[in-house]
């Protein structure tokens, strides 16, 4: 399908939902939404663009979000009170996404998922029109405008729309980068589990680990607490640098070569240029 057929293809799929009732359009600031927004409006639907706060989305999301005149939501619990709660999530235990993300606002709903995003949205969608149930059960009908298109059409789009994105997708000279992409802040599912990201904004790491020694402190009785001393700092240094507890193991602890040890605190304190002193098991654990 070409590109004039798939924008034809998205307004008459848009046209096609019913009216009988409130439509969410799933706002999340990023350049895909502004897209799916932008289409909305062409094919004369009504619709709520809403924005679900996760509290660790890019600077200039929320001040784009509300630009765009999308509902803002915020969560009952942010991110930081999440990892005290919950712990620290990671590809192992994603669970935040269903807390700050993935909840139901109305019956239907429009979401800008793209295909070509990743292999696993890939084998996922197949299918412009699906029923989503979410974790604690809610079904939605979710419409998906742009699943078939590409990034260049994405980008064509916006060119030829004049729209404009966050400002993020913007260098020094204002150039536009489509290719770039709006996210949790170190979000623990990107390839390099969102430690780079997490290198320019080190305030915001220390205080994921601050919490996440809280978390620690009130939760004890696990292999797990054993295995990382109830340190948070052994913690996040095995969730986001080493692929498994082995590759844990083997970076921390030497064996005939003690000298080649790994200490994770001041690894973390070096890599992301803080200070993790005051970061300490309160009851036990490595002092």
């Amino acid at each position: 399908m070409d590109y004039k057929r798939k924008i034809d293809f998205a307004i008459k799929l848009l046209r096609s939902i019913p009216q009988d009732g409130p439509i969410e359009l799933s706002y999340s600031g990023g350049k895909d939404s502004d897209v799916i927004m932008e289409l909305a409006k062409m094919a004369g639907i009504p619709f709520e663009a809403i924005y679900k706060n996760t509290t660790i989305d890019p600077p200039g999301t929320v001040a784009h979000c509300k630009a765009v005149g999308a509902t803002i939501i915020r969560p009952k619990l942010s991110f930081l009170q999440l990892i005290e709660k919950k712990g620290m999530p990671s590809r192992w235990k994603r669970f935040c996404c269903e807390v700050l993300k993935e909840y139901k606002i109305h019956d239907r709903a429009i979401q800008g998922i793209r295909r070509e995003e990743s292999t696993k949205r890939a084998a996922k969608y197949k299918e412009p029109e699906i029923c989503r149930v979410y974790p604690n059960k809610d079904k939605v009908r979710v419409y998906l405008p742009i699943l078939e298109w590409t990034l260049e059409e994405v980008a064509r789009f916006i060119d030829e729309r004049g729209i404009r994105c966050a400002s993020n997708y913007y260098d020094g000279q204002g150039n536009f980068h489509p290719e770039r992409r709006l996210g949790c802040i170190g979000c623990p599912l990107r390839s390099d589990r969102g430690v780079a990201e997490l290198r320019k904004y080190p305030k915001l790491a220390l205080a994921m680990i601050s919490a996440y020694q809280r978390h620690l402190d009130n939760h004890r009785n696990s292999d797990y607490w054993q295995k990382i001393e109830g340190d948070a700092c052994n913690g996040f240094y095995y969730g986001h640098f080493c692929s498994s507890g082995e590759e844990y193991d083997l970076k921390t602890d030497g064996g005939l070569f003690p000298e080649m040890d790994v200490s994770p605190r001041t690894f973390l304190e070096n890599y992301f240029g803080i200070d993790l002193s005051g970061v300490r098991p309160t009851i036990g654990g490595n002092l």
